[in-house]
């Protein structure tokens, strides 16, 4: 645990979703990334264009796998 009153105020929360999906634009260090259900969001970090990465909180966390996107309704 951090001895900051900040940090540890922001461990009381959960962590945003886990998002994967290609960036479609980069320019000063901020992507744009298009998800697998067509939403789009912009993201902190360092990427290329066409690659797919994963997002969470709005910073790049990694890179992801190219695999297609098979989607079905319940």
């Amino acid at each position: 645990m951090s001895d900051n009153a900040f940090a540890q105020w922001r461990e009381l929360f959960a962590a945003g979703p886990l998002q994967a999906g290609e960036v479609t634009a980069y320019a000063s260090g901020v992507a744009t990334i298009t998800l697998p259900g067509g939403g789009i969001l912009r993201a902190l970090g360092e990427a290329t264009v066409g690659q797919h990465v994963y997002v969470r909180d709005g910073a790049i966390v990694g890179p992801a796998p190219d695999l297609p996107v098979d989607s079905g309704e319940v």
